[in-house]
């Protein structure tokens, strides 16, 4: 399937010169050699017969100089001079012979994603999700990468999808296990999914795994109302918490409510002091939960060490229609908005948190270009997250999704995305096997 469609050009380049290569077969890799020597050797003649009235030159005087074809990098024109040799087939009784702990580390390094196709090999390898070896193994690995998981509901059935940035291809995981009441998408955190729906007339939330098709329901909080929720998972600590703020109706008489793993209950601190919120949309960053508030204005600051709030008097720059705050790496927040009118002139805009001078600074600015494709209608609806310093930018009404990498300052299309309708949600999810929901 369609991938990420970047838009920087050598890259595209390279993408496109690597795929004659991978082809596998002898004839590509030897005509796109040739094709290579012919940019590479220029269009010079240098033959004292195609050159009449001129000195003499040799082909033992002439001067060689190498050049690289243009549109190809050091490592794609490298590549093309590689001999590409066939799959070697590894016997079945090698893989058999093998230690079991090295079984392991090795099936821990395949993408998640690909371990449901090698569950079909053996009874052994079917059941490698129960092997607390592999388990080990898979913790003590680098993270697959972020992806993109998308939930709806199609004819009252759970539908998801999950887009891996790492491979540029959607997977569809299902969400059959889950019960009929899961409706809201709370977030993801350290590879678990938290949903929230109202079961009659009890307000319930759910922790799973979705690799793992594993869930439960979180015992039922102290007042029974539906509450804006943020899921923190900590790994090394194997533990994971969910803070309740206000209610989303928007009662701010309600206690902060906070579900630790470890204890298996809820704990009530400290009312939000905030007379009227900017958004529903919050962000958790360096252990604190962030909100938007117009009184007071700027920022309310929920640390999770303390169990207080604090406001930071942030003021959020002029003209700014609709916000969204974005967590980053390393403390940094961000702040993403449109600004303008509705009725037109409208960018959209990204801005850092200085947190010692209390600001928001601009970093970057969305190309005219992506704006106008992803918001074709002034007043049109979108929906704004972010993890490890990427932000993502769904339209619901184009079926549209646009990333921005903060660090490397590119913006790309997620091809293929599987928006399917305005009860679509969307999140950053992480895929792991080992993440418990205990």
């Amino acid at each position: 399937m369609a991938g990420v469609g970047e838009t920087s050009e050598t890259r595209f380049a390279g993408e496109s010169s690597s795929r004659v290569v991978n082809t596998g077969s002898f004839r590509d890799e030897d005509s796109s050699h040739r094709q290579v020597t012919h940019f590479g050797g220029g269009s010079r003649n240098t033959s004292p017969i195609g050159r009449v009235g001129s000195r003499n030159t040799s082909p033992s005087r002439q001067k060689v100089v190498k050049t690289k074809p243009r549109g190809l990098d050091e490592e794609t024109v490298a590549t093309f001079s590689k001999a590409i040799h066939p799959d070697v087939q590894m016997e079945d009784n090698i893989w058999a012979m093998l230690p079991e702990d090295l079984l392991n580390e090795i099936l821990a390094r395949v993408p998640p994603f690909m371990i449901f196709r090698l569950r079909s090999v053996c009874k052994r390898w079917n059941s490698i999700l129960q092997d607390n070896g592999f388990l080990k193994f898979h913790s003590q690995v680098p993270s697959h990468g972020p992806c993109l998981l998308t939930f709806w509901k199609n004819s009252q059935t759970l539908q998801c999808s999950v887009f891996s940035l790492p491979l540029k291809q959607w997977y569809r995981i299902p969400f059959t296990f889950l019960p009929h009441w899961a409706f809201w998408l709370v977030g993801s955190s350290g590879g678990l999914v938290s949903f929230s729906g109202v079961d009659g007339s009890t307000f319930k939330t759910l922790v799973c795994n979705p690799l793992t098709q594993t869930w439960r329901t979180l015992p039922s909080m102290h007042y029974n109302q539906q509450r804006q929720l943020m899921l923190v998972v900590d790994r090394l600590d194997r533990s994971f918490k969910i803070i309740a703020t206000s209610d989303i109706y928007g009662d701010k008489t309600l206690p902060t409510e906070v579900y630790d793993s470890k204890l298996d209950c809820w704990s009530l601190h400290q009312i939000m002091p905030a007379v009227n919120l900017c958004s529903s949309k919050m962000a958790f960053c360096d252990s604190r939960l962030y909100l938007e508030t117009l009184s007071p204005l700027g920022l309310m600051m929920y640390r999770l060490d303390t169990g207080y709030w604090e406001h930071i008097p942030a003021k959020f720059p002029r003209s700014m229609l609709d916000g969204y705050l974005v967590a980053g790496t390393q403390k940094r927040l961000f702040l993403v908005g449109r600004i303008g009118l509705y009725c037109t002139l409208q960018s959209m805009r990204i801005w850092e948190l200085d947190h010692a001078k209390v600001l928001w600074v601009e970093i970057s600015r969305m190309p005219p270009r992506y704006f106008r494709s992803l918001l074709r209608l002034a007043a049109e609806r979108f929906e704004c997250f972010g993890q490890d310093n990427l932000i993502c930018f769904t339209s619901w009404n184009q079926g549209k999704a646009l990333l921005y990498d903060v660090d490397k300052k590119v913006w790309s299309w997620i091809a293929g995305c599987a928006l399917q309708s305005c009860n679509s949600q969307a999140c950053f999810y992480e895929p792991r096997f080992d993440a418990s929901i205990h």
